[in-house]
C-alpha cells in the first residue's frame, strides 16, 4: 500500500466520482482507476459499487475511509509537530464544545493546562447541529467536549470530566425561588423556556408528562445565553444542567423526584494517532479537580 493510494481513495470517497477524484488528485483517471484496483486487490474486496451517478462505498470501504482519514490525521499531526519544534511555533489544538456545555467550569482547567503544556494554543470550537464525536475521526477537531453519547467506539478515547444533575433555574427574585425543594406540580404555574439545543429534552418532557406536569413553553431558543437571559430577566423558568447557570441574577434548585444527569466528557482519537499534545490536554482533563 502506498500513500497516494490513501489519498487517491479519500477523494474518491469524498465525490463517489472517478473522474473528479482523479481531478483532485492531479493524475489521469486511469491511473487512478489502476490504483484503486490495486487497493482491492490488496485488501480483498471492493471498495466501491460502480454503478455511474449511483456509485457508492462497500461497507469495506466505509472502513476503510475512516482508517484511511485517521492514517492521514496522523501524518499531519507529525509534520505539524514537526515544523512547530523546529520554528518555536505553538501547536494549535481544535477543540469543538457542545453548546449546552457552560464554560463557567472551564476558565481554571484551560489557564492550568496552558500553563502546563505552554507549546500549545486551544482554538474553541461549538458543536454544530448534527455533529457529534465522529468529528473527531473525521480529523476537523482534535478532540470534542460534549455529554457522553450512548454509543461506544473503540476508535475513540473517551475520559469522564464531571457529571451534573439538572435543575430549575428561575430569577432570584421568583416565586420558585424561595423553595429550597421546589415541587414539580407548581413548575405548570409558569411559563417555561424551551432549550432546543439540549440533549435530554424529550427526557425531561417525558418525565413531566408521566407526572402530569403541563408545561407552558413561552419561548424557544437554541442560544442557551438568550434562554438564561430571559429567565434571569423572571420572564419565564427553564431546565438547565447545574454548571450552566452563569448569568447574574439566575438562580437554580432541585426538583422534588427528578434525578435526571448527564456525563461530561472530553473525546480524542485513541491511540498514538492522537497529537501527543491533545493526549497531555486530555489526561490533564480526566485529572483536574472540578468544582
Amino acid at each position: 500500500m502506498e500513500l497516494n493510494q490513501v489519498s487517491y481513495f479519500i477523494n474518491l470517497a469524498e465525490t463517489l466520482n472517478f473522474t473528479e477524484a482523479a481531478r483532485l488528485s492531479g493524475v489521469s483517471q486511469p491511473s487512478l482507476t489502476r490504483a484503486i484496483r490495486r487497493l482491492e486487490d490488496e485488501l480483498g474486496g471492493a471498495l466501491i459499487y460502480r454503478d455511474g451517478k449511483n456509485s457508492r462505498l462497500t461497507g469495506l470501504g466505509q472502513d476503510v475511509e475512516a482508517e484511511f482519514r485517521r492514517m492521514l490525521l496522523a501524518l499531519r499531526s507529525v509534520r505539524d509537530h514537526s515544523e512547530n519544534w523546529t520554528m518555536g511555533r505553538h501547536r494549535v489544538l481544535d477543540i469543538a464544545v457542545a453548546p449546552t456545555i457552560s464554560p463557567k467550569a472551564f476558565g481554571t482547567f484551560f489557564e492550568s493546562a496552558l500553563d502546563k503544556v505552554p507549546s500549545i494554543e486551544i482554538r474553541l470550537h461549538s458543536l454544530q447541529s448534527g455533529e457529534d464525536s465522529s468529528e473527531v475521526l473525521s480529523g476537523k477537531y482534535h478532540a470534542c467536549i460534549l455529554p457522553r453519547e450512548v454509543r461506544p467506539d473503540r476508535k475513540l478515547d473517551v475520559r469522564p470530566l464531571f457529571r451534573e444533575r439538572f435543575l430549575l433555574a428561575c430569577a432570584s427574585e421568583h416565586p420558585l425561588a424561595t423553595a429550597a425543594i421546589v415541587c414539580g406540580e407548581d413548575l405548570a404555574r409558569y411559563p417555561l423556556v424551551d432549550r432546543l439545543k439540549c440533549e435530554f429534552r424529550s427526557q425531561i418532557q417525558e418525565h413531566f408528562a408521566r407526572r402530569d406536569v403541563v408545561m407552558r413553553p413561552r419561548f424557544r431558543s437554541e442560544r442557551e445565553d438568550w434562554v438564561h437571559r430571559i429567565v434571569a430577566e423572571g420572564r419565564a423558568i427553564c431546565i438547565v444542567p447545574e454548571r450552566s447557570a452563569a448569568e447574574t441574577g439566575l438562580v437554580t434548585r432541585p426538583i422534588e423526584g427528578f434525578t435526571l444527569e448527564r456525563e461530561v466528557v472530553i473525546v480524542t482519537v485513541s491511540g498514538s494517532t492522537a497529537p501527543v499534545e491533545i493526549r497531555k490536554i486530555a489526561q490533564l482533563a480526566a485529572r483536574h479537580e472540578w468544582q
